[in-house]
């Protein structure tokens, strides 16, 4: 039986991008609006994204994190990790109805 692969679209590194928690907070990244942007281009994938503070102990953890889950898709061959401050984050950018 053959394995079947899903193409490489932004959708599923967005669900790829859910795997990955803040521990402190006890959401994935995405439910907690750190991710700003996800393209996909050939086989790069470029993330943007933010963290709940500049001086988060987590950076190093969620940003390998983040590069190693992107890593290892198939189709895959280059990740893009760009951090930003700009929006900053706040409460509220977290998508209530993964709250309920």
């Amino acid at each position: 039986m053959a394995t079947v692969i899903a193409p490489l679209t932004r959708t599923v590194v967005v669900n790829r991008l859910r795997w990955i928690m803040d521990p402190e907070l006890g959401l994935d990244i995405v439910t907690l609006g750190l991710v700003y942007g996800v393209t996909v281009t050939g086989a790069t994938v470029r993330v943007t994204m933010t963290l709940t503070t500049r001086g988060c102990p987590l950076h190093e953890i969620i940003t390998t994190a983040v590069h190693d889950a992107l890593q290892w898709m198939e189709g895959v061959d280059r990740v893009d990790l760009e951090i930003v401050w700009e929006p900053p984050w706040h409460p509220a950018m977290i998508d209530r109805a993964a709250l309920v």
